[in-house]
């Protein structure tokens, strides 16, 4: 069993040459692998299935592909992209998953997060999420014009800029207390999940790991798993740190 894990690549529009290059990665580096979780934050922006750039064809395409060739495609929504739906994850062959998710490897149960809801300590961001995981307000966004909503995102980003600069970086973080309740709420011995933009393998107490995903930034950032044992690719994160074998 060969699994890719991806997550935070935050495409825009107005980034083409990032988006073919992200292309590029997922055509090489799908050839030989089972599955393809995407963990959130594909996409900087999303206001909508019905409103999908032309931009990001070249992507739909790949990702069809993909599917097609045999390989399972995940993926889960994040902070940026949270209204991505169904359709366009049936357009792409993926399969919408929710957060969190338990898949299990090699006997193993592995809980699978974007992250975000692990960061209590951003009590202003904890509120922002539960006001836009609301379904009602989710239809009623969705019911406005593309231009209403744009300016609606626009918005919130600015506002979300502005917060950022008078909060602290272990505000942003994970809250270590609320990885172990949620790691014991699912009897899981390992966590994985994005977000943060801090990518690393953490060894927890009582045996317990957190694998972070990295973001694209700079380089692409990528969890390989083969035959029990994961492989974090980030320039971030050092060759003796990058590896975990499942026990």
């Amino acid at each position: 069993m060969s699994i890719l894990f991806i997550s935070d690549l935050h495409l825009r529009p107005d980034q083409p040459e990032f988006i073919e290059n992200t292309v590029e990665f997922l055509n090489v580096n799908s050839k030989d692998i089972d599955a393809l979780y995407i963990l959130g934050d594909l996409f900087n922006t999303w206001l909508g299935d019905d409103i999908v750039p032309n931009e990001f064809n070249v992507l739909i395409t790949a990702l069809s592909r993909i599917s097609q060739s045999g390989v399972k495609c995940y993926l889960m929504v994040g902070n940026r992209d949270f209204m991505v739906g169904k359709i366009f994850a049936q357009r792409c062959g993926c399969e919408l998953l929710t957060d969190p998710t338990i898949v299990e490897l090699n006997g193993h149960k592995i809980l699978l997060m974007h992250g975000d809801s692990l960061c209590i300590d951003d009590k202003s961001y904890q509120r922002y999420r539960r006001w836009t995981r609301n379904a009602l307000l989710q239809r009623c966004f969705l019911a406005l014009s593309s231009r209403y909503r744009q300016g609606i995102s626009d918005k919130i980003k600015q506002k979300s800029r502005e917060q950022k600069q008078f909060k602290s970086a272990m505000i942003m973080d994970v809250n270590q207390d609320e990885v172990v309740r949620v790691m014991q709420q699912y009897q899981v011995q390992y966590m994985l999940h994005g977000h943060t933009h801090r990518p690393a393998i953490h060894n927890l107490s009582d045996d317990r790991y957190r694998i972070v995903l990295g973001d694209w930034d700079q380089h692409p950032s990528y969890l390989h798993y083969q035959d029990g044992q994961f492989h974090l690719f980030d320039d971030r994160v050092t060759d003796d740190k990058a590896t975990l074998t499942l026990a």
